[in-house]
């Protein structure tokens, strides 16, 4: 699996250097499972890539961020809770400014 992740990092950069990468780094919801884990670690590392964080780790460690960044996303998008816990983190954040003020 990690083979297959680092393969995958290493052909969105790729693909990065090459040109538009926005097609590959989207996908349904009702897209396989692996069709949105690979889109969503696309974009992740392409995020990585551009705010220049991606090498700020070995490869294995970005790699192993990646996946478990997306594998989460992805568990919380398949319990319909990914935009209830958004909504609930604002509120939180909300309410802590708020009661610095």
């Amino acid at each position: 699996m990690k083979k297959k992740i680092c393969g995958l990092l290493l052909t969105g950069l790729a693909l990065t250097a090459c040109g538009d990468l926005s097609g590959y780094m989207r996908a349904d919801r009702n897209a396989p499972f692996k069709t949105r884990l690979r889109a969503c670690m696309l974009s992740e590392a392409n995020d990585k890539l551009q705010n220049g964080t991606l090498l700020d780790k070995t490869l294995k460690e970005t790699a192993d961020e990646i996946a478990d960044d997306c594998l989460r996303k992805l568990a919380l998008q398949s319990a319909g809770l990914d935009d209830e816990a958004v909504s609930t983190a604002e509120s939180i954040l909300d309410r802590l400014v708020n009661a610095g003020k």
